[in-house]
């Protein structure tokens, strides 16, 4: 009886994987956006770049998967807070936000704004995998996961269960502090085996409009500094912009309301060396 019941068990994970293996095939490039703490406006970060491929010749075919299961924001961000996943035959569906991009977060399944997630990690490895496996993405060209900061479950769970992901794009700010979890993050990257994409700088200076007059608030350079330090790409600059605050806060994208301003052109430049990085390395893959 208990070599029966290990036999059922051991066929249950394996059909699961399967299913999962077979819903991320559908995606092109699956890229975790990651930090070493918080503070750094990750999953701004996160949500505005989703938007910027979407409107940069993806619309409908992105899709963003917020694991952080405790802090959940991507929905605020991309507006779709509120709204409630459909179940169907197939699987649950993905809501519906800014511009066709698809999201799945664990804020849809909540009761309440107010119900908090007490979990430990197997609960919370057990629901990404299911985020990934029973949800109904269909065919994308970007999947973004936004995950907590640091290097915990979901982070871990999200690299172990996605051993085929492009990458990651890890989001810091220019500050001393920042460069030195940031080190932690690289490290993280490289001994789950999992490419990095390149460092972003957020909060990266701010210009007064009035003057022009450029201050460094948070420093200056960090994340180029700590990129060529660690020998990984540079993706570029995000200036501090009052905007995207108020933006976050009425659940409308920066990038979609503000595409004239630095921070949203700086936004582009990353989708351009992005799409640089994933060429590259499908031309590697090529010729070994």
């Amino acid at each position: 009886m208990e070599e029966q019941a290990a036999q059922k068990k051991f066929a249950e994970i394996a059909e699961k994987d399967q299913k999962l293996k077979k819903n991320m095939s559908k995606i092109k490039h699956k890229i975790a956006v990651i930090s070493g703490k918080g503070g750094v406006g990750k999953s701004t970060v996160a949500a505005n770049l989703a938007m910027a491929f979407s409107m940069h010749g993806y619309k409908d075919r992105v899709g963003v998967l917020d694991v952080d299961i405790h802090g959940p924001c991507i929905p605020k961000l991309l507006g779709a807070k509120g709204q409630k996943c459909q179940i169907t035959p197939l699987g649950a569906l993905p809501v519906t936000g800014a511009n066709g991009i698809k999201v799945v977060s664990m804020d849809f399944l909540l009761q309440n704004q107010e119900t908090p997630v007490i979990w430990r990690g197997p609960l919370k490895m057990q629901v990404i995998k299911q985020f990934l496996s029973d949800f109904v993405w269909g065919e994308l060209d970007f999947l973004f996961i936004d995950a907590p900061p640091g290097t915990g479950d979901e982070p871990l769970t999200v690299m172990q269960t996605l051993p085929e992901m492009d990458g990651t794009i890890i989001v810091t700010i220019p500050s001393e502090v920042s460069e030195e979890v940031v080190k932690k993050a690289v490290s993280f990257s490289r001994k789950m085996g999992i490419p990095i994409i390149g460092i972003v700088e957020n909060m990266s200076g701010y210009t007064c409009p009035k003057c022009g007059e450029t201050v460094n608030i948070l420093g200056s350079g960090g994340g180029k500094r700590i990129a060529e330090e660690l020998n990984v790409p540079f993706l570029g600059q995000i200036p501090i912009d009052p905007k995207i605050c108020e933006d976050a806060d009425k659940g409308v994208s920066f990038v979609a309301s503000n595409s004239d301003s630095a921070s949203a052109k700086a936004f582009q430049k990353i989708v351009a060396n992005v799409e640089s990085f994933l060429k590259a390395q499908k031309e590697a893959r090529e010729s070994d």
